[in-house]
């Protein structure tokens, strides 16, 4: 550490906004003279980016070439595989740092309170993506048992789900798909992937980019219902006032005008699999099975919605029923609690004001700040977290001459040996360049794939495993 460091952060949470964070206060007029800790509690760095976007993403997942740029520059110390709460406590992170940030994200499902929602069979949307995205500290297996199944929700994350859902496992082997995962989807016998969405086509809220890529699956008809199609004034004025609407409602409309087109064209031969896109459908009730499928997942209870003429919905009366056997509610993430740090329990979000934490009494903790998801809560786009992250930075930063500083007495201990001496593996920023490269070789040496590409990489998953090569450099059988 240079000598002439003048005060020490950390910020725990290493995922997009923990890394805007961090650095913007490298590149501040200070920022030589702040020490900043990224802290983790998974071995490698990149959070919501690893193990929470689909792996196929190949153009968001290039958001990672930015952050590693960010971290390979030097100034900032990745240290993971440490969990806040039990490896290290806010109070002993107050002795070792001037300031502490927290961007811990929001990785819970947020609650769908309809009947028959904890039936077998029914799953939370977030559950589903840290198992596809290989985390380590979810079960390896997944039951995907399903012929039929409903995604509730319209955001990116349901098309997310649906996407992954229908399309066909070797359609996945170019991406970073670890290969339990591979195989689990593999065996799917899925055919109808059934995405519910509560209002109608000019109100979704995912993106153009991720409605698009729905059509690149290989074999899976996208299939559309006309008497979903409905629009109000106030959809026509979100048409004319927001180009992503206007390109989302112009994309859904050509693709029933082609769908429509096949239908008639008799030498037509439709997909082994569909994913059905339905609108203006509330769910009410998951219903169960009887006999040998009883407490499981047998379909799906909806109440037809109309738009009320300003883009909002009301319930018609009008139900219906589709038979599914399992149910993916993806209808938000929620933030969870940390240990010593307030909590808003009904938001799932830190209290703050500006990024500066506020305690019990509604004034700021000195010292103590939040961005990201765990601050705003999840939404928002990954750009937004840049200006989220100016935010909090800025008031840090303004604050930082005047605060306590660090709470510990006599002779500092480097806070990686204080966590090695209490049997903590961390792992480091050279520790996952040679994560990634054990990854990139592995996935040269699956072999050429039919179509004559190459697999990206296979992703390491067993916590273990991943860090014997972090903290070695060679596999640690487990």
């Amino acid at each position: 550490m240079s000598t002439d460091i003048t005060h020490r952060v950390a910020v725990v949470g290493a995922g997009p906004a923990g890394v805007y964070a961090a650095d913007i206060i490298a590149r501040s007029e200070h920022g030589e003279q702040i020490a900043i800790d990224l802290f983790d509690r998974y071995p490698a760095p990149f959070g919501l980016i690893r193990y929470g976007v689909a792996p196929d993403h190949p153009r968001i997942k290039g958001i990672i070439k930015a952050l590693h740029k960010v971290m390979d520059r030097g100034g900032i110390r990745f240290i993971g595989n440490v969990d806040f709460g039990t490896d290290i406590t806010l109070a002993e992170l107050q002795e070792h740092y001037d300031a502490v940030i927290f961007s811990t994200g929001a990785i819970d499902d947020a609650a769908l309170n309809i009947e028959g929602i904890d039936l077998e069979g029914s799953f939370g949307a977030a559950d589903f993506v840290s198992w596809y995205d290989g985390h380590p500290d979810y079960p390896r297996e997944w039951p995907l048992e399903a012929k039929e199944i409903a995604v509730i929700g319209n955001g990116n994350v349901a098309l997310d789900v649906a996407r992954v859902l229908s399309k066909h496992a070797d359609d996945l082997l170019t991406t970073e798909i670890p290969d339990n995962v591979y195989q689990g989807l593999k065996a799917s016998p899925v055919t109808d992937v059934h995405v519910f969405g509560r209002r109608g086509p000019a109100q979704v809220k995912f993106t153009p980019l991720e409605l698009r890529e729905l059509a690149h699956s290989h074999d899976v008809d996208i299939v559309l219902h006309p008497e979903d199609f409905e629009f109000d004034a106030g959809s026509d004025e979100a048409i004319r006032s927001n180009n992503q609407v206007k390109t989302m409602v112009n994309t859904l409309t050509n693709w029933l005008v082609e769908q429509e087109e096949r239908e008639e064209d008799p030498e037509h031969r439709p997909a082994s699999r569909r994913l059905h896109l339905h609108f203006l459908q509330s769910p009410v009730e998951i219903l169960a099975g009887e006999g040998e499928r009883a407490g499981k997942v047998d379909g799906i209870r909806l109440e037809r919605q109309e738009l009320d003429g300003t883009g909002n919905v009301r319930g018609t009366g009008e139900f219906l029923e589709y038979p599914v056997q399992a149910v993916y509610r993806a209808v938000g993430y929620f933030g969870s609690p940390l240990a010593d740090v307030p909590f808003d329990a009904d938001r799932g979000v830190i209290p703050h004001e500006a990024g500066r934490v506020l305690g019990e009494d509604g004034h700021p903790l000195p010292g103590v700040y939040a961005t990201g998801w765990i601050k705003r809560g999840p939404v928002g786009l990954i750009g937004h977290t840049k200006g989220d992250a100016l935010e909090t930075v800025g008031c840090l930063l303004e604050d930082l001459p005047a605060l306590p500083g660090r709470t510990g007495g006599g002779e500092e201990v480097d806070v990686v040996e204080l966590l090695e001496s209490r049997g903590v593996e961390v792992t480091s920023w050279d520790g996952w360049l040679r994560l990634d490269d054990h990854e990139r070789t592995l996935g040269a040496e699956y072999g050429e794939l039919p179509d004559g590409s190459a697999r990206e990489r296979v992703k390491v998953v067993e916590r273990a495993e991943m860090v014997g090569v972090s903290r070695s450099g060679s596999a640690v059988r487990v």
